[in-house]
């Protein structure tokens, strides 16, 4: 195996395991030793990707973002797909992210509440992610409702965020649903 291919595995491998377990357990509680060890690398392959946590916990919200995107892509695609008008297919996939096993709510929210520091790079990449989640939503809300309805759109992407927390709070993916029939009872006003 080239020398490439060894360093490009392993840093996969760092950055697989630190979204596993930031997602699953927080970025201030996991420490670089676990990662290190449940990755299968030495501390000094870890440094040679990653100068300090903090790099490592904005290359995992970068791996988390095309993850989490590729996701919504996909799903509502296949829900359109089955019939679903995309604002429907939306929510649909949300519910679907909701019911999949080991939910715990959206990275980029939960890091940065972690981080309690708007400057850090990792906060900063969430915010933009969620600049970049909202505009989607307001696009495939333009698509089904016509321009009129963009002007509800920020309301739907609140909707969405605090379906998110809720369903992780109340352990219940049917927050989804609340938040679907509220968006499309704003947007039912604007037809």
């Amino acid at each position: 195996m080239s020398e490439a291919r060894t360093k490009s595995s392993a840093r996969d491998r760092i950055i697989v395991t630190g979204e596993k377990l930031f997602y699953a357990e927080g970025v201030r509680a996991v420490g670089i030793d676990r990662i290190i060890a449940e990755a299968g690398v030495a501390k000094m392959t870890l440094y040679n990707h990653f100068a300090s946590k903090d790099d490592l916990i904005l290359a995992v919200l970068q791996f988390r973002d095309e993850k989490i995107n590729k996701f919504f892509e996909t799903e509502i695609e296949r829900n359109v797909a089955q019939g679903l008008d995309r604002l429907q297919a939306f929510f649909a996939a949300l519910k679907q992210w909701f019911e999949s096993l080991g939910f715990r709510g959206c990275a980029f929210i939960n890091a940065t509440v972690e981080l309690a520091d708007p400057n850090h790079p990792a906060a900063i990449f969430s915010a933009q992610h969620k600049v970049a989640f909202h505009k989607m939503i307001r696009e495939i809300v333009i698509e089904v409702a016509g321009p009129k309805a963009a002007s509800v759109a920020p309301a739907i992407s609140m909707l969405v965020e605090g379906a998110i927390v809720t369903a992780v709070i109340d352990g219940n993916p049917d927050a989804a649903d609340v938040a679907r029939q509220a968006a499309f009872a704003m947007v039912s006003k604007q037809k």
